[in-house]
């Protein structure tokens, strides 16, 4: 059977068992589509966790940008996996402590104040419509190809489908999907992985296999063997940096508390009843994340190495199938500038670069003399080809010529690790509007009825403007989603942190670290990645730290001026400090209150 009829099979199916677990989980009442019922078991919680944080940025993106930026790449493996300890272990428990349905009702609880809650409402807002673009951005690249769609309509395909389960059954509905899930996306990355693995190297454990020798040259070893290539064709060793140091330590940074503050992976340790449920489904979560990470850098790495095999002075007429499929949806571009038809894959080192300037821009209906797209914005400088990293992990099986069957799975867990995170965040949105906006400040007499159908409305909403992003996003996948970490650690993180450890910080000095912190990241990030302001070039990055790493910088003003207008102002009342003791110790917590 080929490989497209295999695709409509698997993906219906998996859409087919998303669609009944949503119908058989409904939501009937907020508390169900807020917390799950709050009586999710830590093992579902863990699954559900898990499926929530592997994106598409995890799932497409991430093994992408190492492919590409070798040793520099595990900036996004380390910050994102190291943050998820440092939740797990540092604020999971006591934020599950404290029994609030979303991030903005700590806030607002813990500072005493609606104008806390106010701004944190907006931050997370900012957050999670920031990260959703980069989500509904990988669905319409994974529908683009599988179902032979533009990347418009696969992201409205992947808006309908969403709204669908995120409406109907809230955070219940979403917990047991995101189950299932997890299953589909974590069988989909390892098969692939194994294939090839076993294929290249002949040791079927992929991490161990990327350190193996290779089948056809035993005296070589795989990461030898593209270390070699990428400096023969004028790039970075593949296993060295080249990044700014500073850079590299803010980024993962940025990364890793940002993760910490991240309101859509916070909010499901509200969905379990205890504590102790918390601190284990932290656990099992951490263990369901780490069987993804530590097995993306041996598909960054095989996926290179076979993508340079296959591509790298060949004949244009002679590549297969997938290249031309990739070529035709704009996200793989070939300019044959010196007219020989051969395919020149170069590095700055061989006078080589960015083969396009920009993403690319083709001549509509045109084609050159070998049959390819014509390209308007070429580079000046030698290298004729460009990949876009989001296709990294969905063309491996088909590049590596794996069975239909595998390429069929792949599309369905890309699409699970999308839709998962995708409809976790419209939850975030939908109860910041309706929970924390409308009910606990516009309109506090609105009957429970009255609250989730405005949650309701709130994720259409929430979904159109997602949707909009999704078709103009502003980088790579990976890239919009670092931009979301970072404005979380730069907004959220102080004010959780020292509303947990600190009963001396009050409600002015948590507002100005907030408004300051988000104000400082939105700035840097509009002025050097959206060329506000004036723009500007990596030249001129403040500290030589990028956009993505800015958030670290963000993050400690914040702290800085939390902590300073803290010290001269009135203390929070004695209340509020004997809670923020309460909450530190493990035990005794009921159920997620809100009401």
């Amino acid at each position: 059977m080929d490989s497209q009829t295999l695709t409509y099979i698997f993906v219906g199916i998996s859409f087919a068992i998303y669609i009944g677990i949503a119908i058989w989980s409904r939501a009937g009442s907020t508390k169900e589509f807020y917390v799950a019922g709050g009586g999710v078991s830590p093992l579902a919680n863990g699954m559900a966790t898990a499926a929530d944080w592997m994106s598409a940025a995890s799932f497409i993106s991430m093994a992408g940008i190492i492919s590409f930026m070798g040793y520099d790449g595990s900036v996004f493996l380390m910050g994102w996996t190291g943050g998820f300890v440092l939740l797990a272990l540092l604020l999971a428990p006591y934020l599950r402590k404290f029994g609030k349905f979303t991030v903005p009702d700590f806030i607002g609880d813990r500072y005493y104040s609606k104008v806390a809650r106010s701004v944190a409402v907006i931050c997370a807002l900012l957050v999670s419509f920031t990260y959703i673009a980069g989500q509904m951005r990988g669905v319409g690249v994974v529908f683009s190809r599988f179902l032979e769609v533009e990347i418009e309509t696969g992201v409205i395909i992947g808006m309908i489908i969403v709204l669908f389960y995120a409406v109907l059954g809230g955070m219940k509905g979403i917990t047991y999907t995101q189950v299932a899930q997890y299953c589909v996306l974590i069988f989909a990355f390892l098969v692939p992985a194994i294939f090839i693995s076993f294929q290249v190297t002949g040791n079927p454990i992929p991490m161990f296999g990327m350190g193996d020798t290779l089948v056809n040259q035993p005296d070589t070893y795989m990461l030898d063997k593209l270390d070699g290539l990428s400096q023969e064709l004028g790039f970075n060793a593949y296993t060295e940096g080249s990044k700014n140091i500073v850079d590299v330590f803010a980024i993962t940074l940025a990364l890793m508390v940002g993760t910490a503050g991240l309101p859509h992976v916070i909010v499901r340790f509200f969905t379990v009843k205890r504590v102790r449920d918390a601190r284990k489904s932290a656990g099992f979560a951490l263990l369901f994340i780490g069987i993804l990470y530590i097995t993306a850098p041996a598909v960054a790495s095989f996926g290179k190495l076979n993508m340079l095999e296959t591509v790298n002075k060949k004949k244009y007429t002679e590549m297969p199938e997938w290249f031309t499929t990739w070529e035709d949806l704009g996200l793989l571009a070939w300019t044959d500038k010196d007219a020989d038809g051969i395919i020149q894959y170069l590095g700055e080192a061989k006078e080589g670069g960015a083969a396009l300037t920009g993403i690319p821009e083709f001549e509509e209906k045109l084609r050159g003399e070998s049959g390819e797209r014509i390209v308007k914005n070429p580079s000046s400088n030698k290298n004729e080809l460009y990949v876009d990293q989001d296709i990294m992990v969905l063309a491996n099986p088909e590049i590596a010529k794996l069975p239909n069957w595998v390429i069929a799975l792949v599309a369905a867990g890309c699409l699970a690790a999308a839709l998962s995170t995708a409809a976790g965040l419209l939850l975030v949105i939908s109860s910041s509007v309706s929970h924390d906006l409308i009910k606990k400040m516009v309109y506090p007499k609105i009957t429970d009825k009255g609250e989730l159908i405005a949650a309701r409305l709130s994720s259409v909403a929430a979904v159109v403007v997602a949707g909009y992003f999704g078709i103009n996003p502003p980088g790579f996948v990976a890239a919009v989603v670092a931009l979301a970490f970072g404005l979380a650690a730069a907004s959220f993180f102080p004010a959780i942190i020292l509303g947990i450890f600190y009963k001396r910080m009050n409600k002015e000095g948590a507002i100005a670290g907030m408004v300051v912190g988000i104000s400082l990241m939105l700035f840097y990030m509009l002025k050097f990645k959206f060329d506000f302001f004036g723009g500007g070039t990596s030249d001129d990055w403040w500290f030589g730290i990028s956009p993505e790493g800015f958030g670290s910088i963000a993050m400690i003003v914040n702290f800085v001026v939390s902590i300073s207008i803290s010290k001269f102002t009135p203390a929070p009342p004695q209340n509020v400090q004997d809670m923020v003791e309460n909450v530190r110790i493990p035990s005794g917590a009921g159920e997620a209150t809100g009401h």
